[in-house]
């Protein structure tokens, strides 16, 4: 029987949240389907964040991904946008750890790095990339799609080396790895 997985990338986003899947058999990728959740025409954040979750759990039970790898939120200056987009991270994980599957963190430079060569690589370069390695037919509109993807396809580079990223299995080990931070507050 072929060795295959089925990985869940997602850029996560209160405006937009971009998700890519990959299906690896015998270590080569195969496309399966990219999209976004768009959530721009709800004001209210809590709403977004109900169908972050409702979406990501969709898709777990859609196409029962063995692990999950998310982008990490960058830190950027705006200290309220960081909040919003690591409560939408946190959503995002929330739904796949509630399902078992292992998640994998990565910073957005170690994403474009892993698909570019280059950690400081356009979100277009990135999407040409993706395009290239995976054939795909065109590129969507908006490039959140692709940055989900490409998370998944970082992660699949990663495979196996010791240093990829932040971990994951479950709550447990969710608790223990960050209980020290956890038990300041």
């Amino acid at each position: 029987m072929a060795n295959e997985k089925i990985i869940l990338g997602i850029d996560p986003g209160t405006t937009i949240m971009g998700f890519g899947l990959i299906k690896v058999v015998n270590k080569k990728m195969e496309f399966i389907q990219m999209n976004e959740l768009l959530l721009q025409k709800y004001a209210d954040p809590y709403t977004k964040l109900k169908l972050i979750f409702e979406r990501t759990i969709e898709l777990i039970d859609t196409y029962h991904p063995d692990e999950i790898a998310i982008e990490a939120p960058f830190f950027g200056k705006n200290v309220q946008s960081m909040l919003k987009l690591g409560r939408a991270q946190g959503v995002a994980m929330a739904a796949g750890l509630s399902r078992q599957i292992p998640i994998t963190e990565y910073l957005p430079k170690k994403i474009k790095m892993a698909i570019t060569g280059n950690g400081n690589a356009s979100k277009e370069q990135v999407a040409k990339m993706l395009q290239s390695v995976l054939g795909l037919k065109s590129l969507p509109k908006n490039l959140d799609s692709t940055d989900g993807l490409a998370a998944a396809v970082c992660h699949f580079y990663n495979e196996g080396r010791i240093e990829v990223g932040k971990s994951y299995s479950g709550w447990d080990a969710f608790v223990k790895q960050n209980g020290d931070k956890i038990n300041k507050q």
